[in-house]
This record gives C-alpha cells, structure tokens and sequence, in this order.
C-alpha cells in the first residue's frame, strides 16, 4: 500500500471532504459567541506541509515542507503571507515517497535556533539537527554551516518514523520515534530500553541527557528514553495552560489512540504505554515484546475504531487562543483519512466529538501560531486557520 506522510494511510482511502471555507477577515467575523466554528484558507504558498510553529518575534510562523524546506511566513490576519525560504534540506532529505521527509521542526524557548527532524537521504535514519536562527524576526534565516547534529537513529524499515519533535515546559526537546516499522513490531523495539525506537526521549541540546531523565543511569536502558510503548506516534504536544503531554498514537490495523501524560503525575516520566502488548486499550493479538517487566501501562484517554473513513490518527494542540471561545480547552486533532477536525474537553476527555465547519482531508498536523490560534495542515489542502464560524 502507497503510504502518504507519517501518519501511515492510503490516499486511496481518504474520504472525500467538504472544502474549507474561503479567506476571510477577522474584522468582519462573528464574535464565536454562538459556538459556531470555521477553517479559512490561509493562502500559504506551501508544498505539503507537514509542521508549523511560532517564531521568535510575534509575527512570523515556520512551516516544514515535507521535501525538506523550512518557510516563514508572515502572519497578517487570517492570511499566511510574504514566504520566505529560512533553510533548504532537500538534500539531506532526498526521498521523501511514503512516511520519509522532513516530518517535524521547532524553535528553541530563546529563540536562538531551529531544530529540524527528519529522514535521511542516504538510508532513511532519522536525524535531528540543530541550526542558528540569524535574520531580522520578519525574516528569520537559518545558516546551513552552523547544522550540529544531535541525534541519529538507525531505521530497519521505511514506515512508522514518527519524527514529531517539541519543547517541554521544562525547555527540553521532547524527540517521538515509532516502533521502526514493518507490522507487528516483529523485534518488539518499542518495548526494549536499550532501543531509541518505540519511544517519546528527552534530551537537552546543551548536554544530551537530562539528570533527571527516568532511566539514565541504567546498564540496561536508553538513557534519552522519556516514555516508551509507542506505535507510530504521530504528533505531540504539550498543553501551554499545564503542561500535559498529549500524544496521538497510530495503531496497528484495528485501534486508534489519544494518550495524555498529566504534568502533575509526571508528565509521563517512566510510563509504559502499552505497545506490542496492548494496542489501544485492548490486548494486541499477535504480541512480541522484548523481554523484562513492563510494569504498569498508561491506558489512552480515548479510543477510536478503524471503519467509516478513519484510518490513522493525527494528534493535536489544546486550544487556549482567544479568536474562538467555543474551543477553549478543548484537544484538537483529526484522522488522516477522515474528514474534519475533533475535539476532546482537555480536563476530562471521556469522548470526542466532531467540530461542524471544519471539513477538510489529509489533516497531517496541527500548529499554534504567535498568538496561540491553531492552523491546521492538510496534504492535499494546504494550511487553515481555525476561526470563529
């Protein structure tokens, strides 16, 4: 099967979905006080986004493009406008067919460099480098000589990369890998400590590892492993109002999964989430974990069927922008091969629900602007901005 971006569906299977509504002006739109929501066309000029974040200044976002170049773009009210071309991996990225490419990007809490995650060119490793970020805040630049390498992962298979990379609270970079692929997880990776793959890690750019890092220390551990049991993780996020990690797991052919690791528990320091033995919140048939305790698993907060269009979750943000009252608190993600945007209430997710207005397919990813308001990222569709309908 053909797959299409890190999410892992066919572009055969996705559903035909309503388009989104054409640019408009935040002067000229409701208030939101009717709970009624939207999606406006940007008008980015991108090619198959797969990553947005705020740059340093307020007025700017960074988009990854899946063939491995970085644009900004200037925010001038619902529009994404004046790309500017902030580095070009293209090269080091070279393949970029299937799950490969350039999958995820952030900036540092200080703003004084991008970090970019991606597939290699040469053998499909997945690498996370570190670059300057020079230029004016209209016109961020990256200096390609000044790329230090902070990571290399060998890949035995061309799927189930993960590469979402994030800065915590607690200004580490979170790093989420998938299982190394295949099906099955054949070589039960994502519950072996001594392996990278199959893991959320945590690392400091500035050290490597953090002291406190839950298995640092251990002869028999991965001393970057912040959480592990993953699948495919494809997105993380952490919730700026409390920390909480949150996390879409891609599941095997059956389960589709939404974890959150709550900032006051731990935010996941240690947690097992339950990959090969568990996928969603049901034994998985056909385990082969590696060997050791598992000890306890987080169960996901919510859980979703294969079926009706959906075949691959893309996790989200928690929405704490201001343009759209009706959304606040509220988990924001989508299936690659459905149609539209859910919703879980980010206090006590116990079921999501579809936000009307937001029709739109090959939702790739999720990103949160200067301001806090949510773009959402399609494939095929390009980038929207979610608004008061």
């Amino acid at each position: 099967m053909l797959l299409v971006g890190a999410a892992g569906c066919s572009s055969e299977q996705a559903a035909p979905g309503t388009t989104a509504s054409s640019t408009g002006s935040s002067s000229s739109r409701p208030s939101g006080a009717d709970g009624k929501v939207a999606l406006v066309r940007t008008g980015a000029d991108v090619s198959s986004p797969t990553d947005l974040v705020a740059a340093p200044g307020g007025k700017v976002v960074l988009v990854a493009e899946r063939a491995g170049r970085v644009t900004a773009l200037t925010v001038d009210g619902d529009r994404l406008t004046d790309p500017v071309q902030v580095l070009d991996l293209t090269e080091r990225v070279g393949n970029s067919d299937g799950e490969r490419g350039l999958l995820g990007i952030a900036v540092a809490p200080d703003g004084r460099h991008l970090y970019a995650s991606y597939t290699r060119a040469a053998d499909g490793a997945s690498v996370v480098d570190e670059y300057r970020l020079g230029g004016s805040p209209a016109r961020p630049t990256a200096a390609p000589s000044s790329r230090r390498e902070l990571m290399v992962v060998e890949q035995p298979y061309a799927n189930h990369n993960g590469g979402d990379i994030a800065f915590g609270p607690d200004e580490f970079l979170y790093v989420a890998l998938g299982d190394g692929g295949a099906a099955k997880d054949p070589d039960g990776r994502a519950q072996d400590l001594f392996e990278p793959l199959g893991k959320v890690l945590r690392i400091d750019p500035a050290r490597a590892v953090p002291e406190d890092n839950p298995f640092i220390g251990r002869d028999d551990a991965d001393a970057r492993i912040w959480l592990r049991g993953v699948r495919n993780p494809w997105r993380i996020s952490f919730d700026p109002a409390n920390g909480d990690l949150w996390l879409g797991d891609v599941g095997e052919n059956r389960l589709e999964e939404v974890d959150v690791l709550r900032a006051a528990d731990g935010g996941g320091r240690g947690a097992n989430l339950g990959w090969d033995l568990r996928e969603g919140n049901t034994d998985f048939d056909e385990p082969d974990p590696a060997p050791g305790d598992p000890g306890p698993l987080t169960e996901p907060v919510y859980v979703y069927p294969h079926g009706n269009g959906a075949c691959s979750v893309t996790g989200g943000v928690v929405y704490r922008g201001s343009e759209v009252p009706s959304l606040v608190g509220q988990y924001l993600f989508a299936d690659f091969c459905g149609d539209g945007v859910q919703a879980l209430d980010a206090a006590a997710p116990d079921g999501a629900r579809p936000v009307p207005g937001t029709g739109l397919t090959s939702i790739v990813s999720f990103g949160t602007g200067p301001t806090g308001e949510v773009y959402v990222l399609s494939l095929e569709e390009g980038i929207s901005k979610l608004v008061a309908g």
